[in-house]
């Protein structure tokens, strides 16, 4: 047996060994010749995948968009490379911390298909995405292009340059049901004057769930010859893309959402040629300009996070990128095709399949969201979270691909109850 098959069969009887079925592997192998879309709607399948979770009983949990928690598979691994590194202690981390981070990273850059040195580990989006913001080289007067449902901590540090530098900032609203592509690359053209110098947009905008066309804003954007920042949160490991393919300046995510690795991970993608551009959070010095690791000074760090990274794309890889996502996008109109055409509900995330996969928010006419969040909690033992802004009033449901149909059926069951 090669080094490959070896690790391949070693990561397949890791996950086997978690959900506590030796015939896992088999499993997978009987079923690569079904087409994704047919082996989503399959609970027995998925119903072994989610034996490899710890659940806690008290609620039906579709607030995972905030935190991915780890399978077993994972959780169980993380808490050895905790006891190791600690048992080794400064030899660690003035040894082979480097070079291990650095194998995990070039994983990472060829699962988004960019470059070895376009790509760091940070902490998370924010991190990898304010460095950004704040990184360069800012003019009074320039200006940046943003939507009002981007995510509130870039949103925040966009607003701190503004009032440091005297830029200003120019922010659209993306509708929750655009007719068509071209009518949200507009919206960001038309925002767009020979004082801009950075634009953001959201890959997955976070409170509904909305997939925007990034590639062609992206294109939109080089034609005025405006750099892009894509903040990725939602996306990595729950929609399948590549970097090239997108063709932006930066790019950033948090790997504790849709990956399930541990809390404190993200990643960085800086086009090689803007690297030496960007101004790091924390001073490194003696590096090449040209050197993205200028950017990831950080201190020292839970370097055990970054060995739980690489076991979180073993584990992510071994399940399959496209069965994944197609089972997250089937979960969403499992329930949400129940429910969207009911009298008093608002589906604050597009309908059509390519305009969203695992997320969406719903609202109920009359109930402040907060209300409908606390009473699906207190009655119906479902935990979602509030939206309330940017002109979204509803719950954020996202479910994980260990959530089951007969949850999702208690959540539809919840809805019809509360707008009767």
């Amino acid at each position: 047996m090669n080094k490959r098959n070896f690790l391949k069969n070693s990561a397949l009887l890791g996950v086997a060994s978690a959900i506590g079925i030796p015939s896992f592997s088999k499993i997978l192998e009987n079923s690569k010749h079904i087409p994704e879309d047919e082996l989503a709607q399959d609970d027995t399948f998925w119903n072994s995948i989610r034996g490899g979770y710890k659940l806690k009983p008290d609620y039906i949990n579709l607030e995972n968009g905030y935190y991915n928690f780890m399978p077993t598979e994972i959780l169980e691994k993380y808490i050895e490379h905790v006891k190791e590194i600690n048992y080794q202690g400064s030899f660690y981390l003035r040894t082979v911390q480097f070079d291990n981070k650095k194998r995990i990273a070039a994983k990472l850059s060829e699962m988004l298909g960019c470059k070895d040195d376009e790509l760091i580990i940070t902490r998370n989006t924010t991190e990898s995405l304010d460095m950004v913001i704040a990184g360069q080289n800012w003019q009074q007067g320039d200006e940046a292009v943003m939507a009002e449902q981007d995510y509130g901590a870039m949103l925040d540090m966009f607003k701190q340059i503004s009032k440091r530098y005297g830029t200003v900032n120019k922010i659209i609203s993306v509708p929750n049901h655009p007719k068509s592509d071209e009518e949200i690359v507009e919206l960001y053209s038309n925002a767009i004057t020979p004082k801009t110098k950075l634009l953001m947009v959201c890959h997955v905008i976070n409170i509904t769930g909305q997939i925007l066309p990034v590639k062609k804003i992206c294109e939109m954007a080089k034609s005025k010859n405006v750099k892009v920042m894509v903040d990725g949160a939602h996306a990595f490991a729950h929609i399948k893309f590549n970097l090239p393919d997108i063709n932006c300046d930066y790019y950033g995510c948090s790997l504790h959402k849709w990956l399930s690795a541990p809390l404190g991970a993200g990643i960085l993608y800086v086009r090689k040629e803007e690297i030496k551009n960007i101004w790091p959070i924390f001073a490194e010095a003696e590096k090449d300009m040209n050197d993205i690791l200028r950017l990831n000074h950080t201190g020292t760090i839970p370097v055990h996070v970054d060995l739980g990274i690489e076991n979180a794309i073993n584990y992510y890889t071994t399940i399959g990128i496209d069965r994944k996502e197609a089972r997250l996008r089937f979960l969403q109109n499992y329930w949400t095709s129940r429910v969207r055409e009911l009298p008093n509900v608002v589906l604050n995330t597009p309908k059509e399949k390519n305009r969203a996969c695992a997320i969406a928010n719903v609202g109920i006419k009359n109930i402040k969201p907060s209300e409908l969040c606390k009473t699906l909690l207190d009655k119906y033992k479902i935990f979602t979270v509030a939206i309330d802004y940017a002109g979204v009033q509803g719950c954020r449901i996202t479910p994980n691909i260990y959530t089951s149909t007969k949850e999702l059926d208690l959540l539809v069951k919840a809805i019809k109850e509360m707008v009767a």
